[in-house]
């Protein structure tokens, strides 16, 4: 279980100063220096951007080949101050992905070392802007979508998981966790049954996939209408993308206090560290490479969706 990670996070990011220095502390007290933190200034404000490795057994940071699983936390903001007081529920994807770094780093040091590596990236805001959007108002965020894809998606992720908060819809009708079905280079493919297993095991019930429109896999600066941030790290990268979604059964605001739940938290981070475990150790893919090279001769590239089309 990771309860005892997902509060010592949320505990300390749940603070109107927080930085994401204060957070790497949270690590380098543990004796963990492969983390680091960057600062990044955008328009509405700035941004602490964290990088935790964790390496593998026989991962790529050693000379090995095992696969490396990228983890990324995405969000607008952990905070939307000075317009409400707290930690909002858009935080979420940010202590999810910290949660499972936490957890991943105790395996580490206890002796349980993955095959392969593992990368999360998040950022680490108090104060982010919030926009209006249907049918609840959505968080903003101080740096742009092209300056977060930069800074959280990296070459070295094999396959990444993107955890977000992803309430403030009318389509998820569902406490607790839902996964994407998988994205890959402008492609929406067939859900993995191997994710869908860790689901099951995780979580003790029928798996809960959230649908997907093209739209929502092109990026944001298209100005055409997303599900909200999560697959958003699927146009930065030919990696195969999944999204991991913190959900509810009613419409939620991520500009909302008070609404986070630690077991749903709790859910997305451990999901998280059981897919690690797996992937890395080649026990489980995020889609079928005959049937993509299938789908690659038959109708030819999608990457188009990878960018902002034609104007």
């Amino acid at each position: 279980m990771l309860l005892k990670q997902v509060i010592d996070i949320y505990d300390k990011v749940d603070k109107a100063n927080i930085s994401g220095y204060e957070v790497m502390e949270t690590f380098t007290k543990r004796g963990w220096d492969l983390v680091n933190v960057t600062k990044i200034n955008g328009e509405k404000g700035s941004t602490d951007f964290i990088k935790i490795v964790i390496p593998g057994r026989n991962g790529k940071i050693k000379g090995g080949q095992a696969p490396t699983l990228g983890i990324i936390g995405r969000l607008g903001g952990i905070g939307a101050r000075p317009e409400v007081i707290g930690y909002v529920s858009d935080g979420d994807g940010a202590v999810a992905a910290l949660s499972a770094a936490l957890k991943l780093v105790d395996m580490n040091l206890n002796g349980d070392i993955l095959e392969g590596d593992v990368v999360i990236t998040t950022h680490i805001c108090p104060n982010a802007p919030t926009e209006e959007h249907y049918p609840v108002p959505f968080m903003g965020s101080p740096v742009n979508m092209d300056q977060m894809n930069e800074t959280e998606v990296l070459e070295d992720m094999d396959a990444i998981l993107t955890i977000d908060t992803t309430k403030g819809n009318e389509i998820i009708n569902h406490k607790g966790i839902s996964i994407s079905p998988t994205v890959k280079e402008g492609y929406i493919l067939p859900v993995s049954y191997d994710l869908l297993g860790v689901v099951k095991r995780v979580t003790g019930v029928n798996p809960n996939v959230f649908p997907l429109s093209i739209q929502d896999i092109t990026p944001y600066s298209n100005n055409l209408p997303h599900i909200n941030s999560i697959l958003q790290p699927s146009v930065a990268t030919n990696a195969p993308v999944v999204g991991v979604a913190i959900t509810t059964e009613v419409s939620v605001a991520g500009c909302a206090t008070g609404a986070s739940h630690g077991l749903d938290i709790e859910l997305a981070a451990r999901f998280s560290v059981e897919v690690a475990k797996d992937y890395t150790s080649q026990k489980c893919s995020f889609y079928d490479e005959e049937n993509y090279k299938k789908l690659l001769q038959i109708y030819g590239d999608c990457k188009r969706f990878q960018t902002t089309g034609i104007a």
